[in-house]
């Protein structure tokens, strides 16, 4: 589907809803919704983003699905939700205060949903909205309450530094972790 640029400025004050419920395996966190996904209502909906992709390679799904196919997740134990619920263009727009504020807001949604794992999607995001400066791509040893926290590469386009392969690879270990714990 295409958008133009009016259509997409637009979607700017649209809320994308979480695909969530009660229990998941893996919460997914993007940083926030870009307009694309904004424009759509569904997550990671910009061609190039490599979550989709990625998601199938590291074995989460059967089958790779599209952005519309997002509440498929659910049964797979999978959700998604976002740091920051503002649409924006680029992610570079948030200001420091919107993550922190939304690292508490996530921290509220997950001691009310309870995953067993919190995946963020995006380092550096994790870093500020929960104040970790020295957090690494990988498990974290911080908790909320139960639920253990993972910090992935961005499936963004834009973060060259990662191939969908090392990407799958790291997605993959994660999912080793949230299916063969008790």
């Amino acid at each position: 589907m295409r958008f133009t640029p009016e259509e997409l400025q637009a979607a700017r004050d649209r809320v994308v809803p979480d695909v969530v419920a009660g229990g998941l395996r893996v919460l997914f966190c993007g940083i926030n919704p870009g307009l694309m996904t904004a424009a759509t209502g569904h997550h990671f909906a910009r061609p190039g983003n490599r979550f989709w992709p990625v998601l199938h390679a590291a074995g989460f799904t059967p089958r790779q699905l599209r952005p519309d196919e997002q509440g498929e997740l659910l049964d797979h134990g999978l959700g998604i939700t976002n740091v920051v619920a503002r649409p924006t263009a680029r992610a570079d727009e948030l200001s420091a205060e919107e993550y922190r504020e939304g690292g508490r807001l996530l921290a509220e949604r997950v001691a009310r949903l309870r995953p067993h794992w919190l995946a963020v999607a995006g380092v550096t995001a994790y870093r500020v909205a929960f104040d970790d400066k020295h957090a690494v791509i990988g498990p974290q040893e911080r908790t909320l309450g139960t639920t253990r926290i993972w910090a992935l590469p961005n499936p963004s386009g834009l973060n060259a530094h990662w191939t969908l392969a090392t990407m799958a690879e790291e997605y993959g270990r994660l999912r080793t972790a949230a299916f063969t714990e008790s």
